[in-house]
C-alpha cells in the first residue's frame, strides 16, 4: 500500500453520488480503524454516530446550511464528545483492560487514581473540550482509512452543534456532537477533485530542533 498515492488521491469530496453505497463490509473496516485511533489514557470519551435515516438526514442537513453531503453520501459519521466524563469511566476502562489483558484490576491502581486525579482536577468544560480533541484524532483515522480503501470523505464542521444535538437527542446521553464525515463516492462530475492539493514545501513546514 502505497500511503502517500492514497493521501494525494484523497480530498474533501464537495459533491457525492447518492446512487453509490459503500457496503457493510467497508463500513464496518472504516468504524474498526476509527475505534483503533490512539487517545489520551486510551479512554476514548465519545461516541461515534453512524446515520443513515433519510428522515434525520433531511433535518441534519437544514442544521448544516444545506450542504448536499448530508444527504448525497452513503452515510454521515458524527463524532459527540462526552459532556459527563467521570471516574466511572476510569473504572469501566480499567476493567476491560483487567478483562483483555488478563491482569488483576488491583495492579491498575495506580494508573487508574492517575486518569481519576486528571479528571477531578477539571471543570466539566474542560473536560469536553479535552475529548473533543480525542474525537478529532479519531476522526483523523477515518480519513486515512477511506483513502487507502478509495473511499471518498469529506471532514465537517459546518453546522449548528446545538441543533444536531437535539436531533440526536444528544444532550440526555450526555453527549455532544463536535464533527461530523460524510463517506461514499465521489459524483464524477465534482470539480473539486481535479484541482491539484495546495499544500506548504516540507522545509516552510518542519522545523527539526
Amino acid at each position: 500500500m502505497d500511503i502517500l498515492k492514497s493521501l494525494k488521491w484523497r480530498y474533501a469530496t464537495k459533491k457525492f453520488d447518492s446512487s453509490k453505497k459503500i457496503t457493510e463490509n467497508q463500513l464496518n473496516l472504516l468504524l474498526e480503524a476509527t475505534n483503533l485511533a490512539a487517545t489520551s489514557y486510551g479512554l476514548q470519551p465519545f461516541q461515534i454516530l453512524v446515520v443513515e435515516d433519510k428522515a434525520i438526514r433531511e433535518k441534519l442537513k437544514a442544521a448544516a446550511w444545506n450542504q448536499t453531503q448530508v444527504t448525497d453520501a452513503s452515510q454521515v459519521i458524527i463524532f459527540a464528545a462526552k459532556t459527563n466524563l467521570s471516574v466511572g469511566d476510569v473504572d469501566e476502562f480499567v476493567e476491560r483492560m483487567s478483562k483483555i489483558r488478563k491482569i488483576p484490576a488491583d495492579s491498575l491502581a495506580e494508573y487508574a487514581g492517575m486518569m481519576k486525579n486528571t479528571i477531578q482536577t477539571r471543570t466539566p468544560e474542560v473536560l469536553t473540550q479535552w475529548a473533543a480533541r480525542q474525537a478529532y484524532i479519531a476522526l483523523g483515522f477515518l480519513l486515512v482509512s477511506a483513502a487507502t480503501q478509495e473511499i471518498d470523505a469529506c471532514p465537517m464542521e459546518g453546522f449548528d452543534p446545538a441543533v444536531f444535538d437535539e436531533i440526536l437527542d444528544l444532550k440526555s446521553k450526555g453527549l455532544t456532537s463536535v464533527v461530523m464525515a460524510t463517506i461514499g463516492y465521489r459524483a464524477a462530475d465534482d470539480h473539486y477533485q481535479q484541482l491539484a492539493k495546495v499544500r506548504k514545501e516540507l522545509k516552510d513546514i518542519v522545523t527539526v530542533i
